[in-house]
């Protein structure tokens, strides 16, 4: 079944191989872009959801808060609060659950296309869907006296610079695409903000560790992956520079929201007439000093007795 992603992916690689002069690594690195590229609009789909669920998150806590006891009405107040603006709950994973399997089929046709054991040698050749490409194989794995089958530490030692690569280049992507979670209400830790930090940091660790066993030609997969994704979200207005430089960007913030309610304005009925009560009193007052003034000017003066 996955096959059918897979094939035209290795015929689509030997293509590109035989156009550029039989060069597995310039072939490796088109394909991948050129997949990232197709797969952009999905990505810039799921940029835009995920923005969007950002944007309504208060007044979602504030729905949970108010129907915390009442299942079924929250989930009818979400459902309301969706459809108000637009949103399609599964807009952000939707694009994902596409794009990973044309992802994995990609590492996939990499491997077979690579021939590292006889077995997928003799099985390449059926994998070609287009006449004519079987005198390319087998594809010629040797790139700057490196095995492209082989892992890097079965290379010559300068082959160890590709985990690290990949190790770097999977940190800057984290470090540049993943949001920053918005601050906590309360004074309790943020657990969205620790999540980040540990993907962050484990991530690139992650990688770089599964590419020293993995074969020479999936590391540069990787590298490559890694640099067409941190160019999609620069130029889409998503990779925040700053935070290399210790600069965290200031997260979204929506209007406040006030408990129990989604639309009420912020300033409850007893508080206005509080405030109403004050007005009220201060004019009076204003007035029975005028009033005071008044009498004053108008008293007239005793006039003297005169002798006789």
């Amino acid at each position: 079944m996955f096959d059918i992603i897979v094939n035209p992916f290795i015929t689509l690689l030997a293509l590109l191989y035989s156009v550029f002069g039989n060069n597995t690594v310039l072939a490796i690195a088109i394909l991948t872009v050129a997949i990232r590229l197709l797969t952009s609009p999905l990505l810039i789909q799921q940029q835009r959801s995920t923005k969007a669920m950002q944007e309504i998150q208060p007044k979602l806590k504030a729905i949970q808060e108010k129907y915390k006891n009442d299942r079924e009405k929250l989930s009818q107040e979400q459902m309301a609060l969706y459809r108000e603006n637009g949103i399609n709950p599964l807009g952000g994973c939707l694009p994902l659950l596409i794009q990973l399997p044309i992802l994995l089929a990609l590492y996939q046709a990499i491997i077979l296309a690579l021939a590292g054991t006889p077995f997928q040698l003799i099985d390449l050749s059926g994998r070609l869907l287009v006449p004519g490409l079987d005198h390319l194989v087998p594809l010629n794995n040797i790139w700057l006296d490196m095995d492209l089958t082989l892992p890097p530490t079965a290379n010559p030692i300068y082959a160890l610079l590709l985990p690290l690569m990949v190790m770097v280049t999977t940190w800057l992507q984290s470090k540049l695409t993943i949001p920053t979670p918005p601050p906590s209400d309360d004074d309790k830790p943020n657990q969205a903000a620790m999540m980040t930090r540990s993907m962050t940091t484990i991530m690139p660790l992650m990688f770089g560790f599964f590419s020293l066993s993995f074969s020479v030609g999936l590391s540069i997969y990787f590298v490559v992956s890694n640099l067409v994704g941190i160019l999609q979200y620069t130029l889409m207005g998503r990779a925040e520079w700053g935070r290399l430089l210790g600069r965290e960007p200031a997260p979204e913030t929506a209007p406040a929201v006030v408990k129990g309610s989604v639309a009420k304005s912020s300033t409850s009925k007893s508080e206005t007439s509080e405030i109403a009560d004050v007005v009220v009193e201060e004019n009076v007052s204003k007035e029975k000093t005028s009033n005071k003034k008044r009498r004053r000017k108008a008293k007239p003066k005793a006039r003297p007795k005169s002798s006789r």
